[in-house]
């Protein structure tokens, strides 16, 4: 089984800037060993299995729950049967396509 899932960890009530917040949780998935991607908007994180990847994800909202009150969590998972390495191989379709 291959769990692809892209989330965004927002504290509230934090202000504007919560760049220093999100980087808690980027440090846990990268901590975590699994294959993931940050960019402007989310962090994906691949793994085997949902538990496995749904406990990165729980332990990076609670990084930045332990420094403010209040944490939004976005997320969408894609979950299926077959091949891991589909981060990588879904973009790559793309670009494959618009070459």
């Amino acid at each position: 089984m291959s769990v692809l899932v892209a989330f965004s960890v927002t504290p509230i009530g934090e202000g504007e800037e919560v760049g220093e917040y999100v980087a808690e949780a980027v440090r846990v998935v990268r901590a975590s060993g699994l294959p993931n991607r940050t960019d402007s908007m989310f962090t994906t994180v691949e793994g085997e299995s949902w538990d496995q990847v749904m406990a990165v994800v729980q332990a990076a909202v609670a990084a930045v729950e332990a420094r403010c009150d209040r944490v939004s969590l976005v997320l969408k998972a894609d979950i299926r049967t077959g091949a891991a390495g589909r981060m990588e191989e879904k973009v790559a379709s793309v670009e494959r396509h618009l070459a």
